[in-house]
């Protein structure tokens, strides 16, 4: 899985000037070490958030690079050269899209706070290892600094969730 995602993202663009991502979820942010998969941690800086609701809308303008055909995880390269994973839950590829609905595909230009995902929480909650969604820069060496929120709880489309430097 982290050689499909590094393949897809990488993309090597660099950044001078400070960008900041809004949160594409509503709900309490975790450290990306108290997901129950480690594997998310080795695709770069980032952290979880605890879906208060089954939304995900896009932190940044830029373009779909990504979305799995399971529908439960979804990659952006912001305009500035930033590329965010967002991946709903851990083990959701085996719900095979069940509760899933992506409302853009691959290579749309995206605005902040769009809709990018929609899902079942009950279901994600019921059938998936946790819901915990890991919300990562995979590209994080391309910036001088990855600045991650310092907030216990962030509302869907609330800035800053990242800042990158």
């Amino acid at each position: 899985m982290i050689n499909a995602f590094k393949k897809l993202f990488n993309r090597g663009a660099a950044v001078a000037k400070e960008i900041q991502l809004v949160s594409p979820l509503s709900g309490s942010i975790l450290p990306l070490n108290e997901l129950a998969d480690p594997a998310f941690q080795l695709l770069g800086e980032g952290i979880a958030i605890r879906p208060a609701a089954g939304e995900v809308v896009s932190p940044a303008a830029g373009e779909v690079l990504f979305i799995s055909p399971t529908k439960h995880a979804i990659g952006i390269c912001t305009e500035e050269g930033a590329e965010v994973l967002i991946h709903v839950g851990i083990d959701t590829v085996n719900m095979d899209g069940e509760g899933f609905v992506s409302h853009v595909k691959e290579g749309d230009k995206v605005i902040p706070g769009q809709k990018l995902l929609t899902f079942s929480l009950e279901l994600v909650e019921k059938k998936a290892k946790s819901i915990l969604t890991p919300v990562i820069i995979t590209n994080p060496k391309d910036f001088s600094r990855v600045v991650l929120a310092q907030k216990e709880y962030v509302q869907l489309g609330e800035t800053i969730l990242f800042t990158l430097v």
